[in-house]
């Protein structure tokens, strides 16, 4: 089952208004991981703030929803959204990679409130994703599993067996792909193509309407795929 909402050519847009603009704006140091930061940033203020049941003071529920940053090289707009909740103090924005900042150019869960795994090897986070979702279902949990990837983390090998393996065994995940054209390599059909036997949607990854109706919708008998587009990573220098 498909469905596309996404309207094409894509253009590029401004960044959000407040909140966000400002809080990301303190963020410096990783200047070079801007494009791929930024094209995460409505996606992410979309799940923390209209999908997730997740709050700070939730973070250790055991019935909580699962979000894992799988695109984990230039997390500032994660950063930003998780002090615009209240996760952090924004005051640790304005230190990015500093010695003794909790805030890392990789996020870490021991560190940094509501982060659920330590993430920046890329290829990884579907794979760990899917492990959780497994264990929610094995202790009887309803918590929904989300987990964030970059379009060229699909050229890391490992995806296709997790793909593969949440498809076979009708796993409760929300996989959602960022798809800034920065994959080196192609996949004839498209990234929805890469994986077959889940619920796919491809929307406008700007279109913060577009992007709360496709995570919003509930297929309990198989895994989903919400493919969001952005303006292509190369645009941004």
């Amino acid at each position: 089952m498909n469905f596309k909402l996404q309207p094409i050519p894509m253009t590029l847009t401004a960044l959000p208004t407040d909140p966000l603009r400002p809080l990301i704006r303190r963020l410096t140091g990783d200047e070079k991981h801007d494009a791929s930061s930024h094209s995460t940033l409505d996606v992410l203020w979309v799940l923390y703030d209209r999908i997730l049941r997740l709050t700070p003071e939730t973070a250790d529920a055991p019935d909580r929803d699962r979000f894992l940053l799988s695109k984990g090289h230039g997390p500032a707009a994660y950063y930003a959204v998780l002090a615009a909740k209240g996760f952090f103090p924004a005051d640790w924005l304005d230190d990015l990679g500093g010695w003794d900042s909790p805030l890392g150019h990789h996020p870490d869960r021991v560190r940094i409130p509501g982060v659920e795994v330590g993430t920046g090897s890329l290829g990884h986070g579907l794979g760990l994703a899917v492990g959780v979702a497994l264990g929610l279902r094995a202790q009887g949990e309803k918590a929904r599993t989300f987990v964030l990837l970059g379009d060229a983390e699909l050229d890391e090998g490992s995806n296709h067996e997790a793909i593969a393996y949440a498809a076979a065994t009708r796993l409760p995940l929300t996989a959602i792909v960022i798809d800034n054209q920065s994959a080196t390599h192609g996949w004839p059909g498209g990234i929805a193509a890469r994986f077959p036997g889940w619920v796919t949607a491809m929307v406008n990854g700007r279109d913060r309407e577009q992007i709360e109706y496709a995570l919003a919708k509930r297929h309990h008998d198989r895994p989903n795929l919400v493919v969001a587009a952005v303006e292509p990573k190369w645009s941004n220098r």
